[in-house]
């Protein structure tokens, strides 16, 4: 199942939705359908042995690269 990251147009809620066949992302918010599509970041998960040291991913909601919590995007909540 995909996973989109859309930003509503008219009252700029960040947001993800899932999204089956042609059905159409509605925000929300506000519940409308001008949205713009954003780029998405993926986390993935790897072994890593107990000696390395750990490395902080960028934020999954905006790219941050501060890391999870960290987000630049102004309400995206």
């Amino acid at each position: 199942m995909p996973i989109f990251e859309y930003i509503c147009l008219d009252c700029e809620h960040g947001f993800e939705a899932l999204v089956y066949g042609e059905q159409k992302a509605q925000c929300p918010k506000c519940q409308s359908k001008k949205l713009a599509p954003q780029f998405s970041t993926f986390a993935v998960s790897a072994k890593s042995s107990s000696t390395s040291t750990p490395r902080t991913a960028a934020c999954g909601s905006c790219g941050d690269p501060g890391g999870p919590g960290a987000c630049s995007r102004r309400d995206f909540n």
